[in-house]
């Protein structure tokens, strides 16, 4: 048995993917490279847009940049590795990758869970508390929460990852998927993993649907506020300042519950795979243009960024011009 994990180890891992279907993967990596693209177009967008405008230094958008930037790191820990095995013939990843990729993978996507929590707190704290707004949401605890929900994530991604590594593969190598997540890592064990799955659901608790419920809450209180206001330009604003989370909310959630309670057999196979694309791929490229779209001020910062992005190409050409 040690041989034959020791095997495993040094030859790392096989990443199944889409295999058996190469003509989907031909057009599946045409698909993912698109959207690849639009993540880190639109989410630098919006870090920079963010950050040069001076109207954008909220709570708000504090928060929003931090979202963004996890979303380029959370595609960004996926995608390459998963465009090399869906290109090539050869489908294979390092044991030291797969490692990483999985402690990664899961500690970003449990700060995703915690972040939009947070952000709904936020949300709610505006329009609830509007008054009050800018006192309660102080730079200070808006860090501060941030780095407890990196921290929180952080600690569970090293505490299930690492009961799952623990578990003897006598060899096994072979992942059924197309990236080194916990339940494909699970499924190499050669023993009872009964205990090991109760934890994974208790910290699941935790980290999916505890952050679920507070963000169900905190709408809840805000949905009371804006049928409580008499003003309709008023309750436009809210509804158009919470909009754009709640439809972020609604396709992240409501991929993961739709994923992880499908059945775990072989028919639900290709579509576990198919979900997980969406809900790590497609649902995080179109955030920046869910929050773009709907949002006037952040519209306008794009506005500028853009213009201040021509000058300079125009002035690095006139440069250019007067030095030939």
């Amino acid at each position: 048995m040690m041989d034959q994990s020791n095997h495993s180890s040094l030859h790392g891992f096989i990443l199944l993917g889409f295999s058996e279907h190469p003509k989907l993967e031909m057009a599946l990596s045409g698909v993912v490279t698109i959207f690849y693209l639009v993540t880190l177009l639109g989410n630098t967008a919006i870090i920079l847009a963010s950050l040069l405008d001076s109207h954008l230094h909220t709570p708000m958008y504090f928060f929003l940049r931090n979202l963004s930037f996890l979303d380029l790191c959370f595609t960004t820990s996926i995608i390459p590795q998963m465009l090399v095995n869906l290109w090539g013939p050869d489908k294979s990843i390092s044991h030291v990758g797969c490692l990483i990729q999985l402690y990664v993978y899961m500690w970003l996507g449990s700060i995703e869970c915690l972040l939009l929590a947070v952000m709904s707190y936020d949300r709610f704290t505006a329009v609830c508390k509007p008054l009050h707004y800018l006192v309660i949401m102080s730079p200070h605890l808006c860090l501060k929460m941030v780095i407890t929900v990196w921290t929180i994530s952080l600690v569970n991604s090293v505490v299930l990852c690492t009961l799952t590594l623990n578990l003897p593969r006598c060899g096994n190598n072979i992942l059924d998927h197309f990236l080194c997540e916990l339940p494909a890592m699970l499924k190499l064990a050669c023993i009872d993993t009964t205990a090991v799955e109760v934890s994974v659901f208790a910290l699941g608790i935790v980290i999916v649907l505890t952050p679920l419920m507070l963000i169900l809450i905190s709408y809840g209180y805000i949905a009371k506020a804006v049928l409580g206001m008499k003003s309709k330009s008023g309750q436009r604003k809210a509804v158009n300042t919470c909009g754009s989370h709640l439809t972020v909310v609604s396709i992240f959630y409501g991929a993961i519950i739709y994923m992880y309670l499908q059945p775990g057999n072989n028919a639900a196979k290709d579509q576990g795979k198919f979900l997980t694309v969406f809900y790590t791929i497609i649902t995080l490229s179109l955030n920046p243009l869910i929050y773009t779209l709907r949002n006037k001020d952040m519209k306008d910062a794009l506005r500028k960024l853009m213009r201040v992005e021509h000058k300079a190409t125009k002035v690095r050409r006139s440069w250019k011009s007067e030095k030939y």
